[in-house]
């Protein structure tokens, strides 16, 4: 991992704590596997930093393009999976 995550100046520690989280819940989906449980507990602290789904976009788009991996492909699956399930993205 040679890249640098999207973040904002705007926002406090803790909110960069929880959008690292997200964007290394997303890394694991792509290395390997992550539960279900832990992923969506990343997305949903992520969204509480990041509300809007235009900012949501604008972000995962970012992290795309330095680090090749889909943010949106790895929450759609979550959304999809059940409780118990690991995610993969491989």
């Amino acid at each position: 991992m040679d890249y640098n995550y999207p973040l904002s100046h705007h926002w406090s520690t803790e909110e960069i704590i929880d959008v690292v989280a997200f964007f290394q819940a997303v890394e694991k989906a792509y290395e390997g596997e992550i539960k279900r449980e832990n992923f969506m507990d990343a997305y949903r602290a992520f969204k509480k930093v990041v509300p809007s789904m235009a900012e949501e976009k604008t972000i995962f788009k970012e992290f795309e393009d330095v680090s090749g991996f889909n943010s949106y492909r790895v929450v759609k699956k979550g959304k999809e999976a059940n409780a118990g399930d690991m995610i993969s993205q491989k």
